[in-house]
């Protein structure tokens, strides 16, 4: 694939497969999803699937039902949850691919029950979503006996396979807010009891959950970005440390050229040089999902093992690196993201510098960067 390409994203199946045993032995015996939607975070859904699912996962996460039929395609039989109510016009596909819906109304519990009495389905698993503060989708806990007991009423076409929330700040140093949200879903697991309904399977915990809220691990967890070895912020580094980064941005350097001290660089000339540099350019740029802004805010790049500044702004398919002094020829391996020699740059340094997270960064990598997958 490289070879098409100078420039690429790695991404590493033993380092999938070795942080799938990370944090399996991090939960203990709480089942495991893994979460494999937006292109398995721009790893490749297919390929973090299989890797994770030979490590032990126990099933997988999308967004859509596109991203669950895709993973059927390419023959994987495991549990696969969407984790949204999907399009009424999807429902037929969603059943005949055998994946797990997420309900939270009763608009779409019926609308599940009646394709599957169509479609002669028998005891379709669907799990309920709970809204416990995060206020993006789920029911309110108080409408989870409701909910829950249409769900039996529906019988056979479908069971009640499990209860799950998302936690907000699970991420975040002060756990108060995510202590809150547990407290919200007990509540509402306690009121199924009182009524009689089994929940099936409980789930709370996302990365960052799993990792530093033992109450939320429960019979099953999902993660995440902790999959791909990228901590879910930078406060839970430390926390992470035994994860292994699944995924490196290479290029190669295509051009050289020796630049006078006043001289300026890219559009705009919003970089001069104080002094004259040799100046390396990459040819990567923000159509590949580099930020246009990362040379204006510090972003760097590792060149023969040395941290190198990119300088002036992104272009759409080039970005130029200072190198001062030192030799650079074309042909020279460049990491954008990833290791080389004894240091290293993360999808969570990026972040920092652009005022975002390392999931945004790792999503945002291109289509048209070919990834090439190693072991």
């Amino acid at each position: 694939m490289s070879a098409l390409r100078a420039s690429w994203v790695e991404v590493s199946r033993a380092a999938i497969r070795h942080n799938t045993r990370i944090l399996k032995r991090m939960v203990g015996d709480a089942r495991l999803l893994a979460v494999v939607k937006a292109n398995g975070y721009g790893h490749g859904a297919i390929t973090v699937a299989e890797a994770a699912l030979a490590a032990g996962a126990d099933g997988l996460c999308v967004a859509l039902v596109q991203e669950g039929v895709e993973l059927r395609r390419a023959g994987i039989e495991n549990p696969i949850l969407v984790l949204s109510e999907q399009p009424l016009d999807q429902i037929d596909e969603l059943l005949a691919h055998g994946l797990i819906p997420t309900a939270y109304s009763i608009r779409y519990i019926d609308a599940l029950a009646e394709a599957a009495r169509r479609h002669d389905v028998i005891a379709h698993e669907v799990h309920l979503k709970i809204d416990t503060g995060m206020h993006r989708v789920g029911a309110v806990p108080d409408a989870i006996v409701e909910l829950a007991g249409r769900i039996v009423a529906r019988s056979p076409q479908l069971s009640l396979g499990g209860v799950f929330t998302h936690l907000a700040t699970a991420d975040q140093p002060d756990p108060a807010f995510t202590n809150v949200q547990i407290d919200r879903f007990d509540h509402a697991l306690d009121d199924l009891q009182r009524a009689g309904i089994d929940p099936g399977w409980v789930h709370i915990a996302n990365s960052a959950g799993a990792i530093a809220h033992p109450r939320a691990r429960r019979d099953m967890v999902r993660v995440g970005i902790a999959l791909y070895g990228i901590a879910p912020d930078v406060s839970m580094t430390d926390a992470c440390a035994e994860l292994q980064p699944a995924m490196a941005l290479r290029s190669r350097v295509s051009f050289t050229k020796r630049v006078a001290a006043g001289e300026g660089v890219s559009y705009g000339l919003r970089h001069r040089f104080a002094r004259s540099a040799n100046v390396a350019t990459i040819p990567i740029g923000y159509a590949d999902g580099v930020p246009r802004q990362l040379g204006l805010v510090g972003g760097e790049v590792l060149v023969r093992g040395v941290r190198r500044p990119i300088v002036g702004v992104v272009t759409r398919d080039q970005l130029m690196v200072d190198c001062g002094d030192d030799e650079v020829a074309v042909g020279d391996e460049v990491v954008l993201i990833g290791s080389q020699g004894n240091d290293a740059i993360t999808a969570n340094e990026w972040g920092s510098l652009l005022g975002t997270i390392g999931y945004e960064v790792a999503c945002g990598l291109s289509a048209r960067l070919p990834r090439v997958v190693v072991d």
